[in-house]
């Protein structure tokens, strides 16, 4: 007598789900974006900013910041703001004047150093 004989297939291991994979890239991504973002609040270039206040913001404000185009920004004439007033200026200008915004150009805690540096700039030395 004849057997039937039945091929019995072994299953295919399961697809790893696709879902996964994506949200391991997103979080690997976002520790990665973190971890930039923490190296650079520590490494800032204080003395390209420093020639930054000098060059860019002395272009407008004068050399010695003592004013131009742009008003005194030395100490005595800032001593009345604080720094988040200072930042928020830097970062996002004055409109309808000649004070462009320099959030494109760099970081909020660029602008703090900048903003703490234009308020007392022999403690940033």
């Amino acid at each position: 007598m004849a057997r039937c004989h039945q091929t019995y297939r072994t299953p295919a291991p399961p697809r790893p789900r696709r879902r996964n994979t994506l949200t391991k890239i997103a979080v690997f991504a976002g520790m990665v974006s973190m971890a930039t973002t923490a190296l650079a609040s520590e490494t800032l270039d204080t003395d390209a900013l420093k020639r930054l206040v000098l060059q860019d913001c002395g272009s407008c404000h004068g050399l010695t910041l003592k004013g131009g185009l742009g008003p005194d920004l030395r100490p005595e004439s800032l001593a009345h703001y604080d720094v988040d007033v200072l930042m928020s200026v830097i970062l996002d200008g004055i409109p309808d004047t000649p004070m462009p915004p320099w959030r494109p150009l760099m970081s909020e805690e660029e602008a703090e150093w900048v903003a703490r540096y234009l308020l007392q700039p022999e403690s940033m030395q």
